[in-house]
This record gives C-alpha cells, structure tokens and sequence, in this order.
C-alpha cells in the first residue's frame, strides 16, 4: 500500500477502532493483509459472546461502508475483526411477478403429468383429451406443491426471519412425467452470518418438506394396493420408484409386509436379505409382491427422494450446509470421498450419480465461510443437525429411479436408467449454485400404480 493510500486507510482505520471499542478490546491494526490489499485487520479480543458482538459490529461497520468478518487465529489465540471494503446487499431485488407466473405454471404442468397417473386417461387419448380434463391430476399435484412449496418456503421464511436477502421460489415446469416438475431455485445474496443462522436457513426447507411428505405418503400408501410383480410383456417397460429405510418401513407399517418382496413372513436373515435386495433395486420382478402406488403416494415418495438429494452432505447443497456448521472447513474433506462414492455408485447402481458426481467436482466442492466464523453452535444446535443428518440416512435412496425394459430378450434384472428428471436435480444445478406407478396395460390404459408396462 503507497503512503497516498495508507493516510485515508488509517484515518478509517481509526475511525473503525472507535466505532468497535467497546464490544472489541484492539491489540493491533494492519492496513492490508496479502490476500485481501484493501482490508483493515484488527487483532485482540472480543468483549462480548461473538454471536452477540458480531451483529452489533457489523452495524456499525455497515455505516462505514465496510463488511465485518469474523474469525480466530489459533497460533496467536487472538480474535480477528476483519473490515472489508464495500456492504453486502440487505433486500433482494426480484420481480415477484416472475415468481408467480412460473408457480403457476408449475402447477398446470403437474396437474398435466397428474392426470397420467390417474388411471383414468383412455386408450388413444391425446393431449388435447389430456388439456380438457387436467382437474383429473389433482391429487398428485396438490399433494406434490404442497411438500416443494413447503420446502421452498421453508428456506424463504427462515432467511428472512435471519435478515438473509433471498428471493420468493422460482419454481420450474417441465410437463413431463415423472413429476411435472424439476423443483425450484431460492437466489440468496451475500453470506451467511454465522453458522447458526446456517444451520437454520440451509436444513428449514428439507425438515418442512420432509414433516409434509411423509403424512402425504402414509395417506397415499393407505390408498394403494399390494399386488404381484411381473415383468412386461415384450416391447413394454416397467418404471419403478426406490426404496429408502424409511419408505420401505412405511409401507411394512401400512401392509405388514417388506416390499417389494416375497410377501411372507420371513426369519431375521431373510427379512435383511429382502430389505437389502429392495434398497439395491435386485429384487427379482417375478414371484413377488409390491405396492401399486396411488398418485398421492408418488407425490410423497417424490418429497423423500428431494429431501435426500438436497441433504447430501457436501458442497453449497443443503446437506453440505449442515455438514459445515458442525464442522466448519473440516468439511471440505468429505468432498471427494462423496465425489468418489457417487462415481462408484454411478456405475453399480444408477448412472444418475455420474452427474451428480460432475455437478458437485465442478460447483460444490467449496463452501463460502461465514462472516463470523467464531460463533459455534451450542449443544441443542449440535443435536438438531445430527438428528438432520440422520433424516437423510432414512431416506437416502441408492437407486432412485430404474426402468426396465424388454426388448426380444429379458432386461437384467436391476438395471437402472439414466433417468435423471427429478425436482432437486435442477436445486443441485441451481446451486452453482444456490442449488429437487403406474401400470399400463398394452391397450394404452395407464393406472397409478408402482410399475409402468407400455
């Protein structure tokens, strides 16, 4: 730093010290550190709980034009205020009128894949039948608004609540089944202020999702019925939704049964051999027993599968939000091994993986550090993000998607698609990020149930 710039620096410089004395006891004062030429570095000691003094100083910094950053040096145990040139922006500046047309159409577009599901679409219908009766697709599209609103706003009402500048959901139609939609994008600017706040905003929108989806599931199981597996007929296919621990534990609550499966009580060693085979997706299609699932129940096993995707914990999802909150920049070192695991899953198990592999290689292998990076979370907050942490392994599925298809020859069994339309695919692109059964019979007839044959 030339002396021309140094006499104004240290004059704000001063200024700063003032402004913060009474809530940051200064030990010294440097103009400029390496990594950031343009900053005020003051060391000493905090006279105040951090999350007490940081919002308090920031304010005050606010008015200066400068951004408070917050951390501890271990090697000299001294706090660092860091004055960082320029302020984050406190409101957002969206267009709500963008929010609602797309939440509109989205609903249109999930009552059109809705109305697929039903049932009741006739041999040789087409898409100006399907336009005239969307009314039909209700039960799965109000029951799958209501879990991505509920998650969106989630996230939305917990950043407010925090003074976090975030945008109303843009939610993205794609009338295409198997939902209709690929979820929706929350714009958050500036950072997070500490890891509290966190915590809070990054794991409100999967728990409100999740206490949604799962009622709207049990509903939806209670609405279906078991029936035996078959393989299609030459020239069909079967689409088959995953299977989770706590999906497969609700359907056992609702049927008494582990499904898909052999249908018949079983010993120990053959109920996990049966779980196992289900979580997998290596159940055997002939000679067993699953649930045809009602449209509701889809829209409920949706809600579980965006809820496991977005609590992957890594990267800027809202998983890898929770993991940095309890374990600040030690965090970053589950990033390869999640990458690595995915590749591996990728191709054993379901080659969507791949691309969430290269989404977070690419995005989200780095977390952005709070502005107070010394505020901890205490003991209740340590338990609610490990009890996050185990939601996600409830309904974490390996293989979400897979269909099954014969040609002349039999498909190998357990073979998953490429099939990657799910909501919280597109949060996982969005956060570059911010990022989400039927059976037909061969007449065209569709029903909502949990295989597809066409």
């Amino acid at each position: 730093m030339s002396d021309e710039e140094r006499a104004p620096s240290q004059q704000v410089a001063d200024e700063i010290e003032n402004a913060v004395g009474d809530l940051f006891a200064v030990q010294d004062v440097t103009l400029g550190v390496p990594e950031h030429p343009k900053a005020i570095r003051l060391r000493g000691y905090l006279r105040a709980p951090s999350h007490e003094a940081h919002p308090k100083i920031a304010d005050r910094l606010r008015k200066l034009e400068y951004t408070a950053v917050l951390r501890h040096d271990p090697d000299s145990k001294l706090d660092v205020l860091l004055a960082m040139p320029g302020v984050l922006p406190e409101k957002s500046d969206a267009r709500p009128w963008v929010n609602i047309v797309l939440y509109v159409l989205t609903v249109l577009s999930t009552l059109f894949v809705g109305v697929t599901w039903s049932g009741q679409v006739p041999a040789g219908a087409d898409i100006v039948w399907i336009l005239k009766h969307l009314w039909l697709g209700w039960p799965f599209a109000l029951s799958l608004m209501t879990i991505l609103t509920g998650h969106e706003l989630g996230h939305y009402f917990a950043g407010r609540y925090h003074k976090v500048p975030v945008s109303l959901p843009y939610f993205l139609p794609v009338p295409v089944p198997p939902f209709g939609t690929m979820g929706a994008v929350i714009v958050m600017k500036g950072r997070s202020l500490n890891r509290r706040q966190m915590l809070t905003v990054g794991a409100a929108g999967p728990l409100v999702g999740f206490v949604l989806a799962v009622p709207i599931l049990i509903i939806g199981l209670m609405l279906s019925t078991v029936e035996p597996m078959s393989l299609p007929k030459p020239g069909g296919s079967v689409f088959l939704e995953g299977n989770s621990l706590l999906y497969l534990l609700l359907k056992f609550a609702v049927f008494g049964k582990i499904l898909p499966g052999s249908g018949a009580p079983l010993e120990f060693a053959a109920a996990l051999k049966e779980i196992v085979a289900a979580l997998f997706g290596t159940t055997p299609l002939t000679g067993g027993y699953d649930v045809f699932i009602h449209p509701v129940a889809l829209a409920g096993w949706a809600g579980l599968l965006v809820t496991a995707l977005n609590l992957l914990p890594v990267g800027q999802l809202d998983g890898g939000h929770v993991m940095y909150s309890l374990l600040g920049n030690r965090a970053r070192l589950f990033a390869w091994p999640i990458v690595i695991l995915l590749v591996v899953m990728g191709f054993f198990l379901w080659e969507g993986w791949l691309l969430w592999a290269a989404l977070i290689f690419l995005f989200g292998r780095q977390h952005p550090d709070p502005l107070d990076d010394v505020t901890r979370l205490d003991l209740p907050q340590k338990i609610y993000a490990a009890l996050v942490l185990v939601v996600f392994v409830l309904v974490f599925t390996p293989v979400p998607i897979q269909l099954i298809s014969v040609e002349p020859a039999l498909p190998e069994i357990g073979q998953a698609t490429n099939c990657l339309g799910v909501p919280a695919l597109v949060l996982g692109i969005a956060m570059l990020w911010l990022v989400r059964k039927r059976r037909g019979r061969t007449t065209g007839e569709t029903h909502s149930h949990h295989q597809h044959q066409r």
